[in-house]
Formats: structure tokens, C-alpha cells, sequence
């Protein structure tokens, strides 16, 4: 195996973990890092969905203590019952929708210009939500959520098959706009985010197994690692910082971020890949 590539295998792994849970979009930053290192062929697409399942470990081993007891009480108690069928009900439209859309989305908007143009408007919307959740909140945990509730959260869900939306921002974001607390929402991103990636990442190594091989188990495994941990200090950092603070610093960070993406590309001095 190329040194090389698993080097960039490391850097993508790197990317995906710091930015799958955070409302920056970690498809977004994929394509755009991928673009840079040249790394961005129909292999390396589904290298970015695979990956995203070593950050899904992170959050089940953070939050394993309350999925452990979970599936423990499932059979017995109607709080379980409820957080479980909750969950499933928020995984299902991004099911039916991803197998409906999935296929155009990845062939005609997994472009730079496209995520850096929904990191400009994610942004504005950050702010929006932000300056409304404070007097709209009514649910303070996932346990007072509503199946309806997660319908909705689920359905804002599916904003993510865009680009550059950033899956964790459209549940987070989507879920304060609903009424959720800050807490809730982003528990309930992670949680959704378990069924949803590892979901994504079999259906997409089932349906692309044609392009792979045991040659490429060291890159996916260097992809992997390197995501699971970097992952797992985002969301340990993440959730100490909602307690206290607000996401209005990575609304400003996808604005500026967009907007230098988008005026190197169109005075030529980044060659992004299409």
C-alpha cells in the first residue's frame, strides 16, 4: 500500500472525525479536503461515506452507559420503548429519501461550489435559530420528546443529503427550531446519527463492493481509526461546550469559510475538482 495514501487516508479520517457531529458539515469538508489532496475519485467517495462509521463508534462509546440500558430495558420499561421508537421513527425518512435522491445528489451536487454555497447559507441560518431558540424551547431532554417530534427532527434530517448542510447542524439546528433545548437536540443528533452512518456506510461498501478489494482494507482501516478518535475527543469537547455556549461561532466559521472557498474558486487560485 502507497505510503502516500495512507497518509491521506489518515488526513480524511482526521476531517470526517472532527466534523461529522459538529454544524459544519463533515461531507462538505470531505469533498473540499478530498478536492486538495487529489483524492476525490468514485473509490474515495465511498472511502468518505465508510469512514463515518469509526466516528459512530465514538459517540456509542460515549454514550454507551444509555445505550446499554436501553436495550437492557427495552423489553420491560416504556421509557426505553419510547427513546427506541423515537429513534427509529427520526431514521426512517432519511432512509426512503437517501434511497430515492441519493444517486442524483452524489452525481450532480457533490461539487465545491455547491458545499461551499450551503456553508453560506447553513450559516445565516445558525444565526436565525440561535436568536429564536431562546424563547421557543419546550422539550428539555430526549426522554420529553414527542414520536411527532422526531418525525420532524427526522425529516430536517434529510436537508443533509445536500452537501455542505452538515447532517449534525440540520438535527441540531433543525431541533431548536422545533423547540427542543440545545441538550436535547444534540443528543438526539447523536443518537440518530448511529441507525443513519452505519446505515449509509453497509449500503454504500454493499453497493459499490465492485471497486474494492483486500488491497484497500488498510486505507479503510487508516480511515477508520483515525475518525474514531478524532471523533471521539470532538464529542467529548462538544458536549462540555453547549452547556455553556451557543453555536453562533460556527455560523461565522461556515460563512467565512464559504465565502473563501468560493472566491478562490472563481479567481482560479485553487483548482477545485468537480
Amino acid at each position: 500500500m502507497d505510503l502516500l495514501l495512507l497518509l491521506k487516508a489518515a488526513i480524511m479520517g482526521v476531517v470526517e472525525g472532527l466534523t461529522e457531529f459538529l454544524p459544519i458539515s463533515s461531507t462538505g469538508h470531505l469533498i473540499l479536503a478530498g478536492s486538495l489532496l487529489g483524492f476525490d475519485d468514485a473509490k474515495a467517495k465511498v472511502f468518505d461515506i465508510a469512514i463515518q462509521t469509526g466516528a459512530i463508534f465514538a459517540v456509542i462509546l460515549v454514550y454507551w452507559q444509555r445505550i446499554r440500558t436501553t436495550i437492557v430495558e427495552l423489553p420491560t420499561q416504556r421509557r426505553a420503548q419510547k427513546f427506541a421508537l423515537n429513534v427509529l421513527i427520526g431514521f426512517v425518512p432519511a432512509v426512503i429519501l437517501g434511497l430515492l435522491f441519493g444517486k442524483f445528489v452524489k452525481s450532480h451536487l457533490f461539487t465545491p461550489v455547491v458545499v461551499a454555497s450551503t456553508f453560506i447559507i447553513g450559516g445565516f441560518i445558525i444565526l436565525w435559530a440561535e436568536r429564536r431558540s431562546a424563547v421557543t424551547t419546550r422539550v428539555e431532554t430526549v426522554d420529553d420528546m414527542t414520536p411527532l417530534d422526531a418525525l420532524k427532527v427526522g425529516l430536517v434530517q434529510c436537508l443533509a443529503l445536500v452537501p455542505g448542510t452538515s447532517r449534525s447542524g440540520a438535527t441540531i439546528i433543525g431541533g431548536m427550531l422545533l423547540g427542543l433545548s440545545r441538550k436535547a437536540a444534540t443528543d438526539f443528533s447523536f443518537f440518530l446519527a448511529i441507525p443513519t452512518l452505519i446505515g449509509a456506510g453497509v449500503y454504500s461498501l454493499y453497493k459499490e463492493r465492485a471497486l474494492l478489494s483486500l488491497h484497500d482494507l488498510p486505507l479503510f482501516l487508516t480511515g477508520l481509526v483515525f475518525a474514531f478518535l478524532s471523533a471521539w475527543l470532538c464529542v467529548r469537547w462538544l458536549l462540555r461546550y453547549i452547556s455553556t455556549n451557543s453555536f453562533v461561532p460556527f455560523a461565522y466559521y461556515r460563512i467565512v469559510f464559504g465565502i473563501v472557498v468560493l472566491l478562490t474558486a472563481w479567481t482560479g487560485v485553487v483548482q477545485w475538482a468537480d
